[in-house]
């Protein structure tokens, strides 16, 4: 028996001969959850109509906009978005399709020169390229759970930094772009803007699509990317129940 193995054995035989009870082994800390919600008040907002005055005010769902930040999956959930909208067309010429004869230039001996077999080779100004890019497609997939984290991360993000505004309804009736120039103006909404409405209708899509910062979106295609990458998020008052809706854990 090993010296380890006796060191037991010693301790309980002296507690019963003095009759000392053995300590207890102390209880394990229990691990902290991943809590995804800081512990604060819940965040409120101010719904406004679309001349920009206060309508009322409301209550934000802590864990879906007070999470805390979580830097590396918006790292990650942006690359995603990017590596996605990548075209991927890029090309180059290999041997086989540069112009040029494939017949040998001279014979392969006798003659002092480097032995060649055709003017396309690589060796050769205008000769084609190796192993060059070839058109390929560069998306990948990121687990459903993570992009709906990252997309919380960003709400949250952007929540703190006042760049969300919530509106009661857009009240856009006919496709005028005129009319949705006039609406951003009375918000006090200007640079990149990014409008999230549910189930947008044909007014309102054909109303902001001439308009170079503005950009609308579903609900159930707003990404993080899309959080991120504007001045102001605009969200109507329903949008904003069905990203609650959407994004509970």
């Amino acid at each position: 028996m090993s010296e380890e193995t006796k060191k037991p054995a010693r301790r309980k035989k002296a507690a019963a001969e003095t009759g000392a009870e053995p300590k207890a082994k102390p209880e394990p800390k229990p691990r902290k959850s991943g809590a995804r919600t800081e512990e604060r008040e819940p965040e409120t907002i101010d719904v406004v109509s679309a001349d920009n005055k206060k309508v009322r005010e409301i209550q934000l769902h802590p864990e879906v906009f007070g999470v805390r930040v979580n830097e590396h999956l918006l790292y990650e959930a942006v690359k995603h978005y990017r590596a996605g909208a990548r075209a991927g067309t890029h090309m180059t010429k290999n041997r086989a399709l540069v112009s040029g004869s494939g017949r040998k230039p001279w014979r392969q001996k006798g003659t002092g020169r480097a032995r060649v077999g055709e003017i396309r080779t690589p060796l050769w100004r205008h000769g084609g390229t190796v192993f060059g890019p070839v058109p390929r497609d560069y998306s990948y997939s990121m687990p459903k759970k993570a992009r709906a984290a990252a997309l919380r991360s960003a709400l949250s993000q952007r929540v703190k930094e006042g760049a969300v505004k919530v509106v009661d309804r857009f009240g856009i009736e006919e496709p005028r772009t005129k009319h949705m120039k006039g609406l951003l103006q009375q918000l006090g909404v200007s640079g990149k803007t990014v409008l999230v409405e549910s189930n947008p209708g044909k007014p309102l899509l054909l109303s902001g699509r001439n308009i170079p910062d503005l950009r609308i979106v579903d609900t159930s295609h707003l990404s993080a990317y899309d959080v991120l990458d504007c001045r102001t998020l605009l969200v109507s008052q329903e949008a904003l129940g069905k990203l609650e809706e959407r994004l509970q854990p």
